[in-house]
């Protein structure tokens, strides 16, 4: 089926109810929606023909719902871009996805149309309010294998590269978050704090076929205390905000809003010292995914439950292999790792993509006899618990020896005065490579070494600390691993 389905769907059940709004102003019904998806559908089809791209390159607005789906009941594919990356970044992307038009934001309309030779169209102008005296477009008729979202990596190693997701695979990304996560209904709402390009915006499926209300911030990004409003205010409230977004929160040190139910953490490192104080200050309402955009946000999971009275081994885990997936940890021979043995993280099922657009060489690099190797590290505990060790070009190998970063950097965390850490390996003549750590905070190496020496292998600690106002970070909170690294090159 089309993913345009679920709109249809929720428009059928929950015509009259409030779909889309701007804070707490509601602008569009499910009907109304689903009347202007159709009618945006129709002059869409004008661009091109089925499988044409179509960038969107925006803040966080109401559009890029109506955007979102009126792309695939025009039987288009969406490509959506972070509109903080640099103009060539996008640029970049628009050539390489071959898209045909980019709607974008008027704060980025000018550099972005220097930058490419791909139309440019303000969402929001007069040309496109224009677009919706179209007559309304048929329902589709896609095969559910067909290209539905070009999902651009965040680049956290190098160039982005486009992950191939079919409706197939956004189907069973919906179906497993409502069998796993969440069981929203039409007195729900989904407050889009995080990033609707990425995390926030693969999370609106399951919603809308729920008739969950789609509510974006005023401001168009994550204000702590405006997300806490507009959770008080809207029923039912979900969210998926990356870890620095949920210590943001407890920073506020405001209580938690009762209409706040459900926040899914994911997209980065949620240190078991930070998940506790969430916990203690919020309960039993978070629930963390492990997942990639070639895997979207279905790898494995920790449920709500999963949280209470957990140990820190559980805590510091990604949880249990998410329902449709089969997921497992393989030895550098391609055999698999007993329970407890480090081994690089490898899962199959229809949630994964079916290979990177115009990129040959990394398909067969990642997706090998059926399964997506995911370049992390990781291990199965008795129980059936993954943790995660690293990415597995992360691993420090110094005299021979495996040395985790994110082990270090849970060590650190654990020193009060210690804000951020980040741990990379630098060459070394003798051992191959060393551990150096980023951290920022009033502490001094002494004191590090000494807190460490408590919790760690003393051939696990850095040879080297390098003290820091901030780690540098891309816009969806990803420590930049290569920028640490470069800042120690010579």
């Amino acid at each position: 089926m089309n993913v345009f389905a679920v709109l249809d769907q929720a428009a059928a059940r929950f015509g009259d109810r409030g779909a889309v709004f701007l804070g707490e102003r509601q602008l569009l019904t499910w009907a109304e929606l689903r009347d202007r998806v159709l009618r945006l559908a129709t002059s869409l089809k004008a661009l091109g023909e089925r499988g044409t791209r179509i960038a969107v390159a925006s803040e966080n607005r109401p559009e890029i719902v109506e955007l979102m789906f009126a792309i695939w009941a025009a039987e288009c594919v969406f490509v959506p871009i972070n509109y903080k990356l640099h103009p060539r970044e996008m640029a970049d992307i628009l050539a390489d996805s071959g898209a045909a038009q980019v709607f974008a934001s008027a704060k980025i309309f000018d550099d972005l149309s220097a930058a490419t030779d791909v139309p440019v169209e303000t969402i929001g102008s007069p040309d496109y309010s224009d677009r919706f005296g179209s007559d309304p477009a048929e329902p589709p008729t896609t095969d559910p294998g067909a290209l539905a979202w070009l999902f651009y990596t965040s680049g956290t190693t190098g160039k982005s590269k486009g992950a191939m997701l079919s409706h197939r695979n956004l189907m069973a990304m919906t179906v497993a978050h409502l069998a796993d996560f969440d069981d929203p209904d039409q007195n729900c709402s989904l407050i889009h704090g995080a990033p609707m390009s990425h995390g926030s915006g693969l999370y609106i499926p399951p919603y809308v076929l729920r008739g969950a209300r789609q509510v974006v911030p005023e401001s168009a990004a994550f204000e702590p205390d405006e997300f806490l409003d507009l959770c008080g205010h809207h029923p039912g409230s979900s969210a998926f905000l990356a870890p620095t977004m949920v210590q943001r929160l407890i920073q506020t040190e405001r209580p938690r809003p009762e209409n706040l139910k459900t926040v899914v953490y994911g997209g980065g490192p949620m240190y078991v010292d930070s998940l506790k104080k969430a916990l203690a200050a919020y309960g039993p309402i978070f629930v963390q995914l492990y997942g990639q955009g070639e895997a979207p946000m279905t790898i494995t999971g920790l449920r709500r439950r999963d949280h209470i009275g957990a140990d820190d081994a559980t805590l510091g885990s990604v949880g249990y292999p998410r329902s449709g997936v089969e997921v497992a940890v393989f030895n550098e021979d391609g055999t698999q790792a007993a329970v407890g043995e480090i081994g690089e993280i490898v899962c199959r099922g229809d949630v994964v993509m079916s290979g990177y657009w115009n990129n040959q060489a990394a398909t067969a690099a990642t997706l090998k006899d059926g399964w997506l190797h995911t370049g992390d590290m990781g291990s199965f505990d008795a129980r059936g618990y993954l943790t995660l060790r690293d990415r597995s070009k992360d691993v420090v190998i110094s005299g021979g020896s495996n040395i985790y970063p994110r082990e270090v950097e849970e060590a650190l965390l654990e020193h009060p005065d210690v804000v951020e850490a980040g741990v990379v390996g630098a060459p070394d003549e003798d051992w191959g490579e060393v551990v150096v750590a980023f951290v920022v905070g009033d502490v001094s190496p002494a004191v590090l070494d000494a807190h460490l020496l408590e919790r760690i292998a003393r051939f696990k600690r850095p040879k080297r600390y390098e003290f820091i106002d901030a780690l540098p970070k891309n816009s969806y909170g990803k420590v930049l691993k290569r920028e640490l690294r470069e800042r120690l090159t010579p």
